[in-house]
């Protein structure tokens, strides 16, 4: 059985984004994921993994904080659980990140472009939590330096809380710059308070989040084949 553990969010919009992504999933692999919440919501991820012992666990999340490195694995001591890495600093997740800040110009006009991004994330204060964020930000520049020729587009990151540059502050730095049309990509899963936070911050565009673009669903049943291939793998040794 394959388990997300998801923080989850009080906004109904969270649930529909991650039904969506569940959906996916099953549709690209006959996997039908259950998903347990961190947070707020029903079932918690304790309650999944009791329902499905020996699960293979994927943390969607897009960084390695407190939830990642200490509740998670809290969770699944002695469930017998396979727990995968999360998401943070994958290739895929900044080509999705890429193509819906091309969505998000493109409401703007077919030949709009953003003159500088701002990669959004939760932010931790946890050391390296925050490492997530920063490597989609240079994984994003290196896409746009490709796509959009010799004129370097900056692309930084900030954070909604517990770290810093804020968001108010990277769009103050870049407008002090000069640059005028200014992205949001938003470096977060689900709709809830930090996606209305970042609708109101009044950049010239925002992205959409992240958690039913197709490229996640097909990183997370990577995730789980691989888990699954190295639990097969080492049964098969020690019945050897």
């Amino acid at each position: 059985m394959l388990v997300l553990a998801v923080h989850g969010s009080a906004a109904p919009a969270a649930a529909s984004a991650v039904g969506r992504l569940t959906a996916a999933i099953d549709s690209l692999s006959g996997v039908r994921a259950v998903v347990g919440h961190l947070d707020v919501q029903s079932p918690s991820l304790a309650e999944a993994v009791r329902e499905h012992p020996r699960a293979v666990v994927v943390p969607l999340l897009l960084g390695d904080g407190y939830h990642r490195r200490v509740d998670i694995p809290a969770v699944l001591e002695g469930t017998g659980c396979l727990l995968t890495d999360g998401l943070a600093g994958e290739p895929a997740v900044a080509l999705a990140l890429h193509s819906r800040l091309r969505d998000a110009e493109l409401r703007h006009g077919r030949h709009a472009r953003a003159d500088a991004v701002i990669v959004a994330g939760a932010g931790s204060s946890r050391p390296g939590g925050n490492a997530g964020t920063a490597d989609c930000a240079a994984r994003l520049a290196a896409l746009l330096a490709e796509d959009r020729g010799p004129d370097p587009v900056p692309v930084v990151p900030a954070y909604l809380t517990s770290a810093g540059p804020s968001v108010p502050e990277a769009l103050a730095g870049l407008r002090a710059a000069g640059h005028r049309r200014i992205a949001v990509a938003a470096h977060l899963l689900a709709p809830g308070r930090f996606t209305h936070a970042l609708a109101g911050c009044g950049a010239w565009t925002v992205s959409q989040p992240l958690a039913d673009h197709p490229r996640l669903a097909r990183l997370v049943v990577e995730r789980f084949a691989t888990a699954r291939g190295t639990r097969m793998a080492r049964a098969a040794r020690l019945a050897y």
